[in-house]
């Protein structure tokens, strides 16, 4: 188990469905916890989140079809989708503020509602619209969520000097929050979501009205703390920051998954070795020798050193590729690139969700 007051971990062995006295060896806070029952739903593998047939149902709106996956600890999983596609829903069954029709969602075992008082001790969660009472000082506030988090004084100061520094925020601990800008108040946010070491930090649009300066520098964050161990779920509309960062994506489209992996996972649906991307290392003034190739359908023009060839589906791809880049270097072009096309985050996005429309 996690103390919720220093964060520190160590196990604790019982009988199923004792209450047992737990005290920190690392700070000496007391508590009791009840152990699971054999077979319940603590039982999670390797897993630290787990979705499963997760609906949601706003009247005779289906905002969540039946979605379901799994995360291990370290993970970051980058959640896309159009809007209204059921993002947000998702978050705030995982953190609580909605319940769900049908299915569960379990973070380190506990279900939430039932085990929500447990979860909360574990996760971080950033609302899309970062809000603080606009009175209060940085310090005030950042001091009052640790307090609500169970933390001690002496962690919540440690924090909050280690935290500010870390976002480059410590000119500002004493000002108020009325006087802070839209990216200062989304980092602080963040600092927030962070302040208890939660397992699992819970993000949505975390990067919205950030700089690219400040983007840059939270994604370097959110990939340090997930090398140490934490678990980051966050949704965003960026999708060249998704890519930057996610090692398991998820395209929410209509209230179900369309798609679920690896970036590589998600292309080959949509790689063809019938398409090859060229570039080379000056401008093109003529395309016609390579589309005089025996094979080759068309050749398009994507900028002055790049094109992407066509091949006929029935010649042999191989064969066809040697002499293409027979005639590219006969030609006098040095190659950079010869592959067949992969596309990126956002050539994927679309393509998935197109096949949805036109389903």
């Amino acid at each position: 188990m996690r103390c919720p007051s220093c964060g520190s971990v160590q196990s604790v062995s019982g009988s199923p469905l004792e209450s047992v006295e737990v005290v920190c060896a690392t700070c000496g806070k007391k508590g009791r916890v009840s152990l699971p029952a054999e077979g319940s739903s603590r039982d999670t593998g390797n897993n630290l989140v787990v979705l499963e047939n997760l609906t949601k149902r706003y009247k005779h709106l289906l905002a969540l079809d039946h979605v379901s996956f799994s995360l291990k600890p370290g993970e970051v999983f980058g959640y896309i989708g159009p809007n209204g596609a059921g993002k947000t829903t998702t978050i705030k069954l995982m953190v609580g503020l909605l319940s769900e029709d049908e299915g569960r969602c379990l973070i380190d075992g506990f279900e939430m509602p039932k085990d929500k008082i447990n979860i909360h001790r574990l996760i971080g969660y950033l609302p899309q619209n970062v809000s603080f009472q606009s009175w209060r000082t940085v310090d005030h506030a950042l001091f009052s969520f640790g307090r609500l988090s169970g933390m001690s004084d002496e962690k919540i100061e440690q924090r909050i000097v280690e935290l500010l520094k870390l976002f480059e925020l410590s000119h500002v601990r004493e000002k108020k929050v009325s006087e802070l800008s839209g990216g200062m108040m989304q980092k602080i946010g963040l600092v927030q979501a962070l302040l208890h070491e939660p397992k699992l930090l819970i993000l949505d649009e975390p990067l919205a009205g950030l700089d690219p300066e400040s983007r840059f520098k939270v994604k370097e964050i959110i990939k340090k703390i997930s090398r140490q161990g934490t678990t980051v779920f966050f949704s965003s509309h960026i999708l060249s920051d998704v890519q930057d960062i996610a090692s398991r994506i998820g395209i929410l489209n209509y209230g179900h998954i369309e798609a679920f992996g690896t970036l590589e996972q998600l292309k080959q649906k949509f790689v063809s070795k019938h398409v090859l991307e060229l570039e080379v290392d000056h401008s093109f003034s003529d395309v016609s020798f390579l589309s005089s190739v025996s094979g080759v359908d068309s050749v398009e023009k994507i900028k002055d050193n790049v094109v992407r060839i066509h091949m006929r589906k029935e010649d042999d791809s191989d064969e066809l590729r040697n002499k293409l880049l027979v005639s590219v270097l006969e030609a006098g072009f040095k190659v950079r690139k010869f592959a067949p096309l992969s596309p990126n985050l956002d050539e994927l996005y679309q393509a998935y969700v197109a096949v949805e429309v036109n389903a």
